[in-house]
């Protein structure tokens, strides 16, 4: 059975489906967090995706109706994420991840969006979020998403462009984060969900210094406001050329 946050706005505005990425018997990401003076600490990429997913969800609820695919640490399939999307006829629907290499070289945040591609580069990063796909099921995961692309490309890739922008007018001078750009790439959840979607790796817990920005408050909350504007920019203009 799923469960999520009831929304706080009017019926009419558009619906926000943010999906922390992971969870319950899936940590996702691991890294071991080491600072002088401490323990060396466990981080999970599925902690760190349920607290941003929720510094987003908070500062768009008051505007639109804002659900979280899990409130809580706790397992979720792919196919349970996307369902919940039809289920509240979402608009838009956004999965928040994190990133990690094993060279713990990797630095930066990146935004991909359901499309077809030819980059051999997001290929690791595909087989990661696409491994609970298995037999059948990835065979019909594939069809669907050839599906989907063809409807939701141009919407997922807009929407992927404004969140881009606005995460680095927040966050990459300030601290001094690699831009990876915008990317596309096949994520079996993106197209599962049927609807204009990203996945947003917002930094790699596996790089030394980069882990301790990310864990940081100040860095969640002004991704987390990078975001929102994007989103809030997204619908202002597709509202605008739905006039035409």
């Amino acid at each position: 059975m799923l469960f999520w946050v009831l929304p706080q706005t009017p019926s009419l505005s558009q619906v926000i489906l943010i999906d922390p990425g992971h969870g319950g018997e899936d940590c996702g990401a691991k890294t071991v967090y080491k600072k002088k003076k401490h323990k060396p600490k466990n981080i999970c990429e599925k902690d760190l995706a349920l607290r941003i997913s929720k510094k987003i969800q908070s500062k768009l609820k008051r505007k639109y109706q804002v659900y979280l695919t899990r409130t809580h640490d706790r397992t979720l399939s792919l196919e349970e994420r996307a369902g919940l999307a039809d289920k509240i006829k979402a608009d838009i629907f956004v999965s928040v991840h994190l990133n990690s290499v094993s060279s713990k070289r990797g630095h930066g945040y990146e935004t991909y969006y359901l499309d077809n591609h030819k980059d051999e580069a997001v290929k690791k990063i595909e087989s990661i979020e696409n491994r609970s796909a298995k037999g059948e099921e990835l065979i019909i995961n594939q069809i669907l998403a050839d599906l989907v692309i063809q409807r939701t490309a141009p919407s997922s890739k807009r929407l992927a462009s404004l969140i881009h922008k606005n995460i680095t007018k927040r966050v990459k001078s300030k601290f001094k984060l690699t831009d990876r750009g915008t990317k596309p790439a096949l994520f079996y959840v993106l197209a599962l969900s049927k609807r204009p979607s990203v996945l947003l790796e917002a930094g790699f817990i596996s790089h030394s210094k980069e882990i301790e920005k990310v864990l940081s408050d100040s860095f969640q909350n002004r991704y987390a406001d990078g975001v929102a504007r994007g989103i809030r920019e997204y619908f202002k203009k597709k509202k605008k050329f739905s006039l035409f």
